[in-house]
């Protein structure tokens, strides 16, 4: 943990590495992609609307892992399937979810 601005709250604070995609093989992926956020342990693990307590949370922060994704590659939808083995933006708008946050 360092000092760093948290993803989500915005708040300073010794934050947390998070993996927007992780399970069997995507941890690396995320990894070798960029896909990670700072957190603090409220906003990661510990608070009612933390990522891994909230499920509407983790699919907006998924969402957003494969939006960065496609513009660090110029890859599309169907790109990131053939990677990742599945779509985040299907089924509504879960950015709102963090925007709402």
């Amino acid at each position: 943990m360092e000092m760093k601005k948290c993803f989500l709250c915005g708040r300073e604070c010794y934050t947390e590495v998070h993996h927007l995609l992780f399970g069997t093989g995507l941890r690396k992926l995320s990894e070798q992609y960029h896909l990670t956020v700072d957190l603090c342990p409220e906003c990661h693990r510990t608070g009612p609307r933390a990522v891994h307590n909230n499920a509407e949370v983790a699919n907006a922060l998924r969402a957003y892992g494969e939006k960065k994704w496609m513009e660090q590659t110029g890859g599309t939808v169907d790109d990131f399937i053939k990677r990742f083995g599945k779509n985040y933006l299907t089924g509504g708008d879960y950015e709102q979810a963090i925007l709402d946050r």
